[in-house]
Formats: structure tokens, sequence, C-alpha cells
């Protein structure tokens, strides 16, 4: 019998989180020390290091992906939004959610906020919180503003653990999530530079992983992975390489990935999961954790349409820098479909680009989405004009 390999092994164990919509891998976590709770949330960003501070797991929520048949979900929602909060609604009606004990909906878009609302009426018995994030980007107000909104968070999970939650404990959590931030730069630092040897397909799959997994134990996962994949070189292709644009929600089918990479792409920057990479370098670990994690989020933080920039004149220029860094040759904007803050960002996104004569091409996809061929038609056509375009 053959010998499984360091990857695959590693493939393998992220593969089954992926698919798990039961959360076995958090009622495992729970059942070892009895009394530990674990609180879900949305994952474009909520600052996980409060949870973990009071001893809790953070679990993101991702919806339902395409194996989950929506029933009850529909009857909640009208048809003509994203697919995300009904699949969200199926599994908890279903008890796919009873592992946890609270659910966080971040500050992302009215329906998410709609979402929050439709939990605290369906979920009486769990804590439920609408986490708004600011708006100014002063420290004296939108500063203080979020570090009220993270008081709360923070008295409200010492009461959920029956314990304070202490400025040490605070800043060792921020140490920790610093420790997996870096990990994840060092993941997608790698993809950038030999995205044959870390393909997008299995690096989505490992830091899906930490969505579910404690943030420990997926930093070390993550050092695996790098070290066993760099061991075995992997044939080199000439594929286009891409950045994808507009999936920091609702996430695609991992098929839509494999996809895309099949059509000749090489994905070296997305914004996948943003929640992990939102913070974009280390959060100090010594002085006032939550005047720290505000000005992180206000000053050292991701630009998305997901969060509201009074500095029009700086549109798209956070994308332009990461085609740059990476070394992209085009960008592929992927929105789920009624995405409104995705897909009301990405004209003007397009006209940065067009400007700056950076090729891209557009398509909207559904969590659930089963028709690849399309997809993979576009991609290819996009991928072949790049290298068309590069060689005139």
């Amino acid at each position: 019998m053959l010998a499984i390999s360091p990857v695959a092994k590693i493939l393998e164990r992220c593969q089954t989180l992926f698919d798990d919509l039961h959360f076995n891998a958090v009622k495992d976590w729970k059942a070892a020390v009895p009394g530990r709770k674990a609180i879900g949330y949305m994952p474009v960003y909520v600052p996980r290091e409060l949870i973990h501070a009071a001893g809790m797991l953070s679990v993101g929520i991702l919806g339902g992906g395409d194996s989950l048949e929506v029933i009850q979900g529909d009857a909640y929602y009208q048809s003509y939004i994203c697919r995300i909060p009904r699949s969200t609604i199926e599994m908890g009606l279903t008890g796919r959610l009873d592992s946890l004990d609270g659910m966080l909906f971040p500050s992302t878009c009215d329906v998410i906020r709609n979402l929050s609302g439709m939990w605290q009426i369906l979920f009486k018995d769990k804590y439920v919180r609408y986490f708004d994030v600011p708006q100014n980007y002063d420290d004296e107000v939108g500063g203080r503003f979020y570090q009220q909104e993270m008081e709360v968070l923070r008295q409200d999970f010492a009461k959920l653990v029956g314990k304070p939650i202490t400025d040490a404990a605070l800043n060792a959590s921020i140490a920790v999530y610093n420790d997996n931030r870096a990990a994840i730069r060092d993941l997608y630092a790698y993809r950038a530079s030999k995205p044959w040897q870390a393909p997008t397909s299995e690096l989505y799959l490992v830091q899906r992983a930490g969505m579910i997994l404690p943030p420990e134990e997926h930093t070390q996962m993550i050092r695996d992975y790098l070290a066993a994949t760099d061991a075995v070189p992997r044939a080199k292709r000439d594929n286009a390489r891409v950045v994808i644009n507009g999936t920091f929600c609702e996430q695609p089918p991992l098929t839509l990935i494999k996809s895309i990479e099949m059509a000749g792409c090489y994905i070296v920057d997305d914004d996948f999961m943003l929640v992990s990479r939102w913070l974009l370098d280390d959060v100090p670990a010594d002085g006032n954790p939550l005047e720290e994690l505000s000005k992180a989020f206000l000053h050292r933080s991701a630009t998305t349409a997901a969060k509201y920039d009074l500095r029009r004149e700086d549109k798209g220029q956070y994308l332009l820098k990461q085609v740059k860094t990476m070394g992209a040759e085009g960008v592929v904007f992927a929105a789920p479909s009624f995405c409104d803050p995705a897909l009301l960002e990405r004209p003007m996104l397009q006209d940065v680009l067009t400007q700056h004569k950076i090729p891209h091409t557009a398509f909207k996809y559904a969590e659930n989405t089963g028709q690849m061929a399309p997809i993979r038609e576009q991609a290819g056509t996009f991928a072949d004009s790049i290298k068309l375009w590069n060689a005139a």
C-alpha cells in the first residue's frame, strides 16, 4: 500500500473540514474540555482575538456551499439577494450550527445586518450580535467608537464564560493571531512566487481550515504545508497571473477556483475569507489591546468593498498595488450574484484598471454554482488574450 504524501495528508484533513457542514471538529473541540464554548461569525471581519482571549473557539460560517439544498432558508428571504443568508439560515434551522453558543454578524451589508436580526428571532437561546465598525477613521472619533464596540464584546464574552477577559489575555491572543497572520502572509507570498507549487485550489482549502481550527493549530498546518509542498517540485506552466477580486463574503465553489486554474490562470492574489488577512501587519501585543486593535483597523487594514472609505480618490489604488506587488498580468472580477458592495464598486475599479492598461474580465457566481464550463471558457479566453497582448 502506497504511503500518502505529506501534502496529500494535509489536504485530506482540509477537505474533510471543508465538506463537514455539521462541524464535527467544533463538537470534538468542545467535548475535549467540558464547558468550552464556540462563537460563529461571518468571515469578512470580526476581532477574533476577543473570542480567543475568552477561551472560546471562533468558527467561520461560510454558507452551505454547493452541497446543501436550501429549502427552509428560501422562505425567509426574497429571491433577489445573495445566497449566503439563505443557506446560513438553512444550516441553523436544520441543527447544523447547534454546536455554536453564539453568532457575530459583521458590518458587511444590509443583508448581513438583517441576517443578525433574523438570527435573534429564530435562535433566542443563543448569543447574537451585529458587530459594527467605524466609518470615521480619526482615532478620537472612529477609534473611540470601535474600542467601545469591542469593550461591549469583551464584557459579553466574559459573561458567557463566567470570568473577566484581562488585558494580558487579550495581548496573548493578539500575539497568537499575529503569528497566524504572518504564516498566511508567508503562504500568499510563496503562492505568488511559485503558483505551480501552491495551487490556489490547495491554498484555499488550507486557508479555509483556519475558519474551523484553533489559530495555533492552523498556523502549524500552514507551515507544514509550505515545507511539504516545497520539498516536491511540480511542473511549471506558462499560465497567466491574475488577481481575483470580489469574493470577500459569499465564497466561490471550490470547483470554480479549479476551473479558473485549469483554464490557464495562476491566481496570485485574492480576497477569499478576508478576516484572516484584514489586518496587514502585526498588532503590538504589549500595550492597550483594544486601542492597538483599533489603530490596526483604522490605519493598517485591507481595502475592500465591504469597508467604508472616505478617500474616493484612492479608489482602486489597493487593487493596483496587489497587481504590482504580486506580479499579476490581469484581474478577474468574480462577485456573488446580487452582492451590492462588490458589484457597485466593480465599475470604479474597472475604470482605474483601464486607465493603467491592466486587462480585466468579470463574471458572477453563487456558492452553489454548478455550471463551470462558461466560466472556464471565459477565463481561458482571458488568459489567452493576456498572453497575446504581452507577446505583442
